[in-house]
């Protein structure tokens, strides 16, 4: 297998519980004996296995497989192995015994223009670099003080949802859409502080790389044919709106820096948002780890965006 497997992790044969796009390794005893029916499944050349998942409900699609060919199976999508696991007892050994050895994910390009060649927590490999990132996000960006401090920002939103509600009472409203539009307000505020002059803007370019990233797109399925990322049309569209987010968050990045280089205000922990976090990081004091803007920018993006994809 190459360094572009993708597992699923199915349960009751029903739907997908987990989606892990990871290196694969060799799996442990109880895996063994479905190797060989896992390497047997009959493909196609180029497509490989597509024509199998043609159906309007392909996680049974998936089901029927796995129930033929066993809880270990190998599927090519394309240029792309899927892997296919339905066994309790496997899925135990991935993602707890050899957890370390699948915890990498392959870049795409979806991960390398919007999260800065795949700088993000999410998107980097395992090794160093993300065990700091993890460790930041631990102890600093995910803390319950830090949580706790971004508090007057939710009853500020959700104040003013409420009473925003209030005034449309004698008309029909889009509750969801309201409700997502101040989450969305609450999650970049407290990325990039209250004083946000780009909000709407960048708030809509949020929404839109969203709709791209839970797309689907068949440029994906063959990431060495690079026409086919302009021919689809995918990489164009990531790069505008990466060019719009790019610039809002250097702007807000710029803004903090110079604001901190005046002395023009002193923050307490409580009142530090993302950027301010991070920045400790790239201004050279933190002698153990150094982080580059394009590095922040990548962090704050992902955080972001799996803020929203959480909502």
């Amino acid at each position: 297998m190459n360094h572009n497997t993708t597992i699923f992790l199915f349960h009751g044969f029903t739907c997908p519980l987990l989606v892990i796009s990871f290196l694969l390794c060799p799996l442990g005893h109880c895996c063994t004996k479905y190797r060989k029916e896992a390497q047997e499944h009959r493909k196609l050349r180029i497509i490989g296995n597509i024509y199998n998942l043609l159906s309007s409900q392909p996680h049974r699609k998936l089901r029927d497989l796995a129930r033929e060919y066993g809880p270990l199976m190998h599927l090519q999508i394309g240029e792309i192995s899927f892997i296919v696991i339905s066994s309790p007892d496997c899925a135990r050994e991935l993602i707890k015994t050899h957890d370390v050895n699948f915890a990498s994910r392959p870049q795409g390009l979806s991960s390398n223009l919007i999260a800065y060649n795949s700088t993000g927590i999410v998107s980097s490999p395992y090794g160093i670099y993300w065990r700091q990132l993890r460790k930041i996000c631990t102890l600093e960006l995910l803390s319950l003080k830090r949580v706790n401090s971004y508090q007057p920002i939710r009853e500020e939103e959700f104040s003013n949802l409420v009473k925003w509600i209030s005034s449309e009472r004698e008309s029909p409203i889009n509750l969801t859409q309201a409700v997502l539009s101040s989450i969305y307000t609450i999650v970049s505020k407290a990325a990039f502080g209250k004083k946000f002059k780009d909000q709407e803007k960048f708030i809509s370019a949020e929404k839109e790389i969203l709709k791209i990233a839970a797309g689907f797109d068949l440029a994906e399925l063959f990431p060495s044919i690079t026409w086919m990322h302009y021919f689809t049309g995918l990489r164009p569209k990531l790069e505008r709106v990466h060019r719009v987010v790019d610039q809002i968050m250097e702007n807000i990045i710029n803004e903090h820096k110079e604001a901190q280089s005046k002395g023009e205000y002193d923050q307490g922990e409580s009142d530090e948002d993302l950027v301010d976090v991070l920045l400790k990081y790239q201004d050279g004091n933190n002698k153990e780890f150094f982080l580059t803007i394009d590095n922040i920018k990548a962090i704050i993006m992902v955080r972001i965006i799996i803020n929203q994809m959480n909502i």
